[in-house]
């Protein structure tokens, strides 16, 4: 089970972190991923981490402004989230995923978090 939080209001240039935590004994992904989505729209890709070695990747739109990052320890991972904007607006999905694939589509992913709401006021 993946359950994010730190989703919230924010006005623009502001920052948030975060967080998604993985319950469950032997949680050991491939790579974690997280994605956003607003009403009417396809699932999104922000960013994504491989578990073991931390390599992390983000798509062009933030990249600059997330960073993601993972405590293997704590089964959580972060996504940082500074200069925020406007269009960063939407519901932020953490997730899991067991392939060695590149980690930018939905289908590279098993498990998904429920979700939490990221709204930034203009």
């Amino acid at each position: 089970q993946l359950v994010e939080s730190g989703g919230g209001l924010v006005q623009a240039g502001g920052s948030l972190r975060l967080s998604c935590v993985a319950s469950g004994r032997a949680f050991s992904p491939v790579i974690m991923g997280w994605f956003r989505q607003v009403p009417g729209k396809e699932r999104e890709f922000v960013a994504r981490i491989t578990w073991s070695g931390g390599s992390a990747y983000s798509a062009d739109s933030v990249k600059g402004r997330f960073t993601i990052s993972r405590d293997a320890a704590k089964n959580t991972v972060y996504l940082q989230m500074n200069c925020l904007k406007p269009e960063d607006t939407a519901v932020y999905y953490c997730a899991a995923g067991y392939r060695g694939s590149s980690g930018g589509y939905v289908a590279d992913y098993r498990y998904w978090g429920q979700g939490t709401q990221v709204t930034v006021s203009s």
